[in-house]
């Protein structure tokens, strides 16, 4: 038996119960993972409120890190004992569970537990963002919504790094001190400021490139207006709500734009891909392009208490669970 937090229906945070449950042993191409870190995302809540399905009752979490403790048939390329990290199906809010070997990578000694929890499904979004939705180029402008946040963070260092000018959305001047410290050169607090005349400002009336947008229903349709001509708006959550059907001659009318609604799963969907896009992570953490700062880490049994605080928005980087 191992400890895990079960949801049996659509709810919010105290939906999220601590419960014991059976492990079996590691299937066919399965391994088994004792965690060591448990990363915390907004699509955990989409899969707890029922914003994206899920077959109830579930186990939360889609990425971790930790030690290999069982190894199931015809599974090639490691060994108990070994220090790996994933990111793939639900099950991630355990002490342990069984994952399949195809979504597990090696975990350099040289980094931590709790930045192999956080660069796989944070990292690779980023990656997957700046690197192969839209490739982030010197001299390029963008827009990152939420700069403060998880992904936020590594957006603004990532495409700073690669010698952008980056403009972060923030909603407190806490948050705007914490987008600046991710080599955001500006940044707009967009509940009391309008950001599109704002990037206007900033931008001198050139606008953006690309606008990376996790908020959804509230900075749409604004942030297409944050663009230039063939700039493109890319949507990858929607903590705010989705965003709604719009007429596709916005983009049209706006500058001959393009829009994207791009899933890291589907990036990542050939093994192949996914080790390519990890060694661009770890590239990027060696040549210091990605900091992971220290994560805030709490016991498994506040997985509800972290839910509250995600949604109210009253958190910042990454957030880990631990057993």
């Amino acid at each position: 038996m191992v400890k895990a937090i079960r949801v049996h229906a659509p709810g919010g945070p105290e939906a999220l119960q601590l419960e014991d449950v059976e492990l079996a042993a590691p299937g066919p191409g399965q391994v088994q993972i004792a965690h060591r870190a448990i990363g915390v995302n907004f699509i955990d809540v989409y899969r707890r409120t029922g914003a994206y399905p899920a077959e109830y009752p579930f186990t939360p979490g889609h990425e971790g890190a930790g030690e290999i403790t069982a190894i199931g048939e015809a599974v090639k390329g490691f060994k108990i004992g070994e220090r790996v990290a994933y990111v793939g199906s639900l099950g991630g809010y355990s002490e342990a569970r069984n994952v399949e070997a195809s979504s597990v990578v090696h975990l350099p000694k040289s980094l931590s537990f709790e930045t192999g929890a956080t660069m796989m499904l944070k990292g690779l979004t980023a990656q997957y963002l700046l690197r192969r939705t839209f490739r982030v180029k010197k001299g390029h402008r963008v827009l990152v919504h939420a700069g403060a946040g998880g992904v936020g963070q590594l957006l603004c260092q990532w495409a700073s790094a690669l010698g952008a000018k980056v403009i972060a959305t923030v909603g407190s001047e806490e948050k705007a001190k914490i987008a600046r410290d991710a080599d955001a050169e500006h940044t707009i607090l967009y509940k009391s400021e309008n950001f599109v005349e704002a990037v206007r400002e900033f931008t001198k009336g050139r606008m953006c490139h690309v606008v990376y947008d996790g908020v959804g229903k509230a900075t749409f349709p604004a942030s297409l207006d944050c663009l230039s001509p063939f700039g493109m708006f890319v949507s990858f959550g929607s903590s705010s709500g989705p965003i709604e059907a719009f007429n596709i001659l916005l983009l049209s009318q706006k500058g001959s734009l393009y829009a994207t609604r791009p899933s890291l799963f589907t990036h990542i969907a050939r093994r192949k891909d996914l080790e390519d896009m990890v060694d661009d992570v770890i590239r990027a953490i060696e040549h210091k392009h990605l900091t992971f700062k220290a994560a805030r880490t709490y016991p498994l049994s506040a997985a509800a208490e972290v839910h509250a605080a995600l949604e109210a928005r009253k958190t910042s980087g990454s957030l880990i669970l631990t057993p």
